[in-house]
């Protein structure tokens, strides 16, 4: 079955050591490269179209082997997540796929679960996570978690104070720390509200209020802005403390707020750099 709307769009497919990586028995979770594949055309129309993501450093991810991602979290729907992993799958000389931790709710919301867990997405719990990366997996936490993706405009590009579990995930299984910056998605759904008493009946850390949710029809509601995105993919930060330090609350807080902030720096810098949201790099 095609993705509606792309029938005439220059198609692309999986590369082949993506397939073979992956060969194996079903993943329990609901990863599925053929779907995948089914939907890379409609997500690289957004990359490389709608959103014209430039990409700097992917490099830094390495080919093989264990990585504990992070970044700051941004744009109401996990798009940022997406735009990262279109460009892995289509960019990087050896295409992994990444485990990003979603929220439960995610989850919960049936087209939305099966789209996300396709393309590698698991529960956003602590031994899940652990697990992924000492079978030597791409593991993407987000410390702000839906507090990032929740920030009304008015807060866009602050960061929100990172959780430090990603810490005690790195030290526990000696994984390098992969600090990743993007720029374009606070801008993408303009937050200008929450109606919180919904956001408790539905289950949802927040019900947005945006420019055109949820006052406009299906599909125009949920059509984001097209913002220019830049993702800035950082050197690999190698902690090198034994896996007893990982119970060291006051280390990991420190570690944790020091990437905060390095990442903080990190967008304040390329925002002064930009011309536009709407503008080309």
């Amino acid at each position: 079955m095609g993705i509606p709307g792309l029938r005439r769009a220059n198609r692309v497919s999986l590369r082949p050591e993506f397939y073979s990586r992956y060969q194996g028995p079903g993943d329990p979770y609901g990863f599925n490269p053929a779907t995948v594949e089914q939907w890379l055309p409609f997500f690289q129309f957004l990359y490389e179209g709608y959103f014209d993501v430039k990409t700097v450093g992917l490099e830094n991810i390495p080919d093989d082997g264990r990585a504990v991602l992070i970044g700051n979290h941004t744009g109401v729907l996990p798009v940022d997540a997406f735009m990262t992993m279109t460009a892995v799958l289509l960019h990087h000389k050896s295409p992994r796929r990444i485990r990003c931790l979603a929220h439960n709710f995610l989850r919960s919301v049936p087209f939305c679960d099966h789209l996300i867990s396709a393309f590698g997405a698991v529960p956003a719990e602590y031994p899940i996570a652990k697990k992924f990366l000492e079978e030597e997996e791409l593991v993407f936490f987000y410390p702000e978690g839906a507090r990032g993706t929740g920030k009304p405009f008015s807060m866009r590009y602050r960061l929100m104070d990172f959780d430090p579990g990603f810490v005690k995930a790195a030290i526990e299984t000696g994984s390098p720390i992969i600090p990743i910056t993007t720029i374009g998605g606070d801008e993408i759904y303009p937050l200008l509200g929450n109606i919180k008493s919904l956001a408790r009946i539905l289950g949802a850390p927040y019900f947005p209020v945006t420019t055109n949710f949820p006052w406009l029809p299906f599909p125009i509601n949920v059509t984001p802005l097209p913002i220019k995105f830049l993702i800035k993919i950082g050197k690999p930060i190698h902690l090198n403390y034994p896996p007893g330090k990982a119970t060291d609350r006051k280390l990991r807080l420190q570690i944790a707020r020091d990437i905060q902030y390095d990442i903080q720096r990190e967008v304040n810098s390329l925002l002064r750099q930009r011309k536009s949201p709407f503008v080309d790099w």
